[in-house]
């Protein structure tokens, strides 16, 4: 009966919940896309190590059309040309910054936008196709646009050891644990290709 319990409490969570955890669909995020559907990823966001660092601070989306709208309310933070290319930043509640490029707009710092209204057009040269880069700023601090989008699943916890055997450190195996055996193994992970030393 005790090794039943924690698989059936699995069935019935499953059960309340109506789908399983890891087959659950992100929640569709508070903000809209920038660019109408289709909008493919072209390019990913790439966090730097540090502030300094290269990376790709946002994410460069497809568009077949070149009308850019807004993905949330906000007001005009800045309209212009940073070096050679027309930027447009949307200040939102939440301390959060929205940046487009390369995008013109008829819009001035301080115009109030709000979720859905055209704020601009798309203009070439980012891609070899039509792309706009997108990126949001948190209180100064790069992330992904796609948090706030819904694109990034949540993150589920998976055990790091064989279910009944715990390490002497860890203390006993509970119930909980237990009943992540019920679930279905996730395929391995490609191995990470072996560092060189520094000299």
């Amino acid at each position: 009966m005790r090794r039943l319990l924690p698989a059936l409490l699995v069935l019935l969570f499953w059960g309340v919940a109506g789908v399983p955890p890891a087959a659950a669909e992100p929640a569709a995020g508070p903000w809209e896309w920038p660019v109408a559907a289709p909008h493919p990823v072209v390019r990913p966001f790439l966090a730097p190590a540090t502030r300094y660092s290269a990376g790709h601070r946002g994410i460069d989306v497809g568009a077949a059309d070149a009308t850019v709208y807004a993905p949330a309310d906000g007001t005009v933070h800045f309209a212009g040309v940073v070096v050679d290319r027309p930027v447009l930043s949307i200040a939102h509640e939440g301390d959060l910054l929205s940046s487009y490029e390369p995008v013109s707009t008829t819009l001035a710092a301080g115009a109030v936008v709000r979720r859905g209204d055209p704020v601009g057009t798309l203009l070439p040269g980012h891609c070899s196709s039509p792309c706009l880069h997108f990126g949001v700023r948190l209180r100064g601090e790069y992330l992904s646009p796609l948090a706030l989008l819904g694109g990034i699943p949540r993150s589920v916890l998976l055990p790091t050891r064989e279910p009944g055997r715990a390490s002497a450190r860890a203390g006993p195996v509970r119930p909980a644990q237990l009943a992540l055996s019920a679930l279905p193994a996730l395929p391995a992970l490609p191995a990470l290709p072996a560092q060189r030393a520094r000299s």
